[in-house]
């Protein structure tokens, strides 16, 4: 074997794994997708914002507790992202997480107004979450009658390299169940149910 065939194929053996690699690493979408087909769920994310981060729009129950015997707010986050709440305070809530935002109106009325309270923050929007192999992966808002399929479906359908035989829902309780989409496009006993809160995760099909 001359030393230019061994080169030759140096080259091209390197070309052929890169090219397999760029493959694999750019199957993923960006979440971000705004808008939903007529008649599915509406996506409830943007794109610089992450999976559990509040939205602009999204209602929230805001409870002061121990010692606080106020009601609860209810405040639904304006197209400025601010709140007001007791003592006209005002937070940034569009883009941080519940748990960070509890955190920082605890901080604001302790001890400044009150020697203890406990805050807790429910969102009122029903949700799923779709992650890995489909198009676009994203949070939804739930509607009745929600199966994996439909899921999937709302997050713009299986990439090219989506493992289909052992799609994973994880419900709220930490539970899992997999899920094989093949057989159950075929038969749709085995299309099960999902519940607000539950994640849908499709992984990537290895070669």
């Amino acid at each position: 074997m001359s030393l230019a065939y061994k080169s030759l194929m140096t080259v091209l053996g390197a070309g052929l794994l890169l090219a397999a690699t760029l493959l694999i690493t750019g199957c993923g979408t960006p979440s971000g997708a705004t808008t939903g087909s007529a008649g599915a769920p509406s996506v409830l994310n943007s794109t610089n914002a992450g999976f559990d981060t509040l939205l602009v729009g999204e209602k929230l129950i805001i409870t002061f507790l121990d010692p606080s015997g106020n009601p609860p707010f209810e405040r639904k986050i304006p197209a400025d992202g601010k709140i007001t709440l007791l003592y006209d305070q005002e937070f940034d809530a569009a883009g941080k997480t519940v748990s960070d935002l509890e955190k920082e109106i605890r901080a604001c009325y302790v001890p400044k107004y009150f020697q203890r309270l406990s805050v807790q923050i429910k969102t009122e929007n029903q949700i799923f979450y779709v992650t890995g192999q489909v198009h676009k992966p994203d949070r939804y808002e739930y509607m009745s009658t929600m199966t994996v399929l439909k899921a999937v479906s709302a997050a713009g359908g299986f990439t090219d390299y989506a493992k289909r035989v052992a799609v994973e829902v994880t419900r709220t309780d930490g539970t899992k169940v997999v899920v094989n989409c093949k057989k159950a496009q075929k038969n749709p006993k085995l299309d099960i149910p999902i519940s607000p809160g539950d994640r849908i995760s499709v992984p990537l099909r290895m070669w």
